[in-house]
């Protein structure tokens, strides 16, 4: 008797076949959430980082589908002295040339390779309006003298022009696609400058994500991961005792 209504609640409670499936899109749901705030965290330290976020859709079969946006959020100015450190300031990015094609950064810690050109941290070429910044002096002394970059970014040494700094931006709520350390690949419509943006030189922008945050986060993920495992060894249960007891004599 006791079986026969438990038979009764389960079939009350709606348990359908399908609920295994959505517990195990729940699981990749909360391990995906758990890979985006790891590497949040693992790039807290990280210059111009753009901390993500994961989210779940809907699709046709009613199970969660995850998919994650970028936080384009200003970090935090740190002046450096260095005069090859750059942030911007503002809603832009910079332009690199890699060998994938062209890429936007958010400027950061950048150098000069052997043949004189302006590199970021990867080795990239920084783009100016006439193509990769290539720095050279006046001054027949010395290769390369004092290094100016204004806030409209163009790049000068020792007062003598040499190029302005690419510097574009999103239209309306564009979603970049990353493509490495730092880069992100550029839109189709992309958009010049509009003096909403501006160069600040000897200065470093610090990753957007806050560690106490993400680190609140982490917890409330595990919680929910082992929440969803709970219920569906509840169900794998359920299901065994509808198997293998349900159908014995009363």
């Amino acid at each position: 008797m006791a079986h026969r209504l438990l038979l009764i609640v389960l079939m009350a409670s709606s348990i359908k076949p399908t609920g295994m499936a959505s517990g195990a899109a729940a699981l990749r749901y909360w391990e995906r959430r758990q890979e985006i705030s790891s590497n949040n965290l693992a790039n807290v330290s990280t210059d111009g980082y753009k901390g993500e976020r994961a989210f779940a859709r809907l699709v046709e079969n009613g199970l969660p589908r995850v998919d994650a946006i970028t936080n384009y959020q200003s970090g935090s100015i740190r002046p450096s002295e260095n005069p090859l450190d750059i942030a911007i300031e503002g809603d832009g990015f910079v332009v690199v040339q890699t060998p994938q094609g062209e890429r936007l950064s958010r400027g950061g810690s950048l150098s000069i390779s052997a043949s004189n050109v302006l590199i970021d941290s990867n080795g990239n070429p920084i783009l100016g309006q006439k193509g990769p910044i290539v720095l050279s002096s006046l001054n027949t002394d010395r290769a390369i003298g004092e290094i100016s970059i204004m806030k409209d970014g163009s790049v000068s040494v020792d007062g003598h022009a040499i190029d302005t700094l690419r510097i574009e931006q999103l239209t309306g709520n564009q979603q970049l696609q990353r493509a490495g350390t730092g880069l992100f690949i550029p839109p189709q419509n992309r958009t010049p400058s509009d003096g909403g943006a501006s160069v600040l030189q000897g200065a470093l922008e610090e990753s957007n994500i806050s560690p106490i945050g993400e680190m609140v986060d982490m917890i409330s993920i595990q919680r929910a991961y082992s929440a969803v495992q709970r219920a569906i060894s509840t169900l794998d249960s359920a299901r065994g005792i509808a198997v293998t007891e349900l159908g014995k004599p009363v």
